[in-house]
């Protein structure tokens, strides 16, 4: 089943929300607060990109839904080759991460090769993050529009 990720604007965080169906059925209201009115958002390791079938996107714009029923339908084609010990292993994370960032379109940034890189020689995920994450958010412009600080992400998954 797809997990689809939604912005509190409330809270400025980004929740997890695995669904039933293959598609959002419903909107949800934010886990922490309650507010309605979330914003669908991309999964983090498709962020970067834009779909090859449409025109660049501004930095900053919401994708349409089109492009996010592409990307739906190649989580749904990447995770039907999985098992759960593929979940823990960076060498399959890196490989499906690289997959998303191509068909999504976007180059990559320098620092997205060499995570994705690291990861596919097996390096802690963790590690990586703590040592990458701040100039891969400056590559890609992850740290927020207009001077505003990026969303931070809940660790939780709840239901729809």
């Amino acid at each position: 089943m797809p997990i689809f990720e939604y912005l509190c604007p409330a809270c400025n965080r980004i929740y997890s929300f695995l669904s039933l169906a293959p598609s959002a059925a419903r909107q949800p209201v934010c886990p922490k607060c309650g507010a309605p009115g979330l914003t669908r958002v991309p999964s983090a390791f498709a962020v970067a990109g834009r779909a090859k079938e449409k025109p660049e996107t501004p930095r900053g714009s919401q994708p349409d839904e089109a492009a996010l029923s592409r990307m739906e339908s190649e989580v749904m084609r990447m995770a039907d080759g999985l098992d759960e010990k593929d979940a823990e292993n960076p060498r399959v994370m890196a490989r499906m991460m690289r997959r998303m960032a191509e068909a999504s379109g976007e180059p990559m940034t320098p620092t997205m090769d060499e995570m994705f890189r690291r990861l596919e020689a097996g390096e802690d995920p963790d590690a990586l993050e703590e040592e990458l994450g701040p100039q891969l958010e400056a590559e890609t412009g992850a740290e927020g529009e207009g001077g505003g600080a990026a969303p931070t992400h809940d660790d939780g998954l709840y239901g729809m």
